[in-house]
């Protein structure tokens, strides 16, 4: 599965994008028609401290699923929008199963 991973208005280290990559695998686990993810990861321009932003946007066969997550770290950010995304998976595939 091809998973882009883009940073906005900065450069994301090779730990960074190597922890969301192995995140997104165990997405692939879920279901075989995953075709490809996109990633982007921004900061926001408020004071909070909660200001980094993941958006994953996972590419099915006739279905595309998104999660946007905001808290302090990317990676807390990815872990929150990846769970968020397991439970989309979990209702698209139960869709069928009727």
């Amino acid at each position: 599965m091809n998973v882009n991973i883009k940073s906005v208005h900065f450069r994301a280290d090779k730990k960074l994008e190597s922890f969301i990559e192995k995140k997104i695998q165990k997405l692939s686990g879920l279901h075989e028609g995953l075709m490809g993810t996109d990633v982007v990861l921004k900061l926001d321009n408020s004071e909070s401290r909660k200001n980094k932003i993941a958006e994953i946007r996972l590419t099915l066969k006739g279905e595309e699923l998104f999660a946007r997550k905001q808290s302090k770290t990317f990676e807390e950010s990815t872990d929150l929008a990846v769970d968020a995304l397991k439970k989309q998976i979990e209702k698209y595939k139960g869709r069928f199963k009727k």
